[in-house]
């Protein structure tokens, strides 16, 4: 698991079968102060998020296969939470 932030969405007129009803959004992973990492990459939206929230990330495939319902889904990022605040007490 790991957080990060939307930072855009992928529209695609050609996409996998399996992946029809499922929105792809674009993140970027996030250190736990909120800083960017620099990496980005694709996931699944299972939570209804969208640019500019900060997100927990799945990052496994049976993961992906559990949120999203499906028989081996050809994916492996999922967005499972919107994160309201991180609280780092020292």
């Amino acid at each position: 698991m790991f957080i990060a932030r939307v930072i855009g969405e992928v529209v695609s007129t050609v996409h996998h079968e399996a992946l029809s009803s499922l929105k792809l959004l674009v993140i970027e992973k996030l250190s736990p102060e909120g800083d960017s990492l620099g990496d980005s990459l694709l996931a699944v939206d299972s939570v209804d998020a969208g640019v500019g929230d900060t997100v927990l990330i799945m990052d496994e495939g049976s993961s992906a296969a559990l949120v999203t319902g499906l028989d081996d889904p050809p994916i492996r990022t999922v967005i499972v939470g919107v994160i309201d605040e991180i609280n780092i007490e020292v």
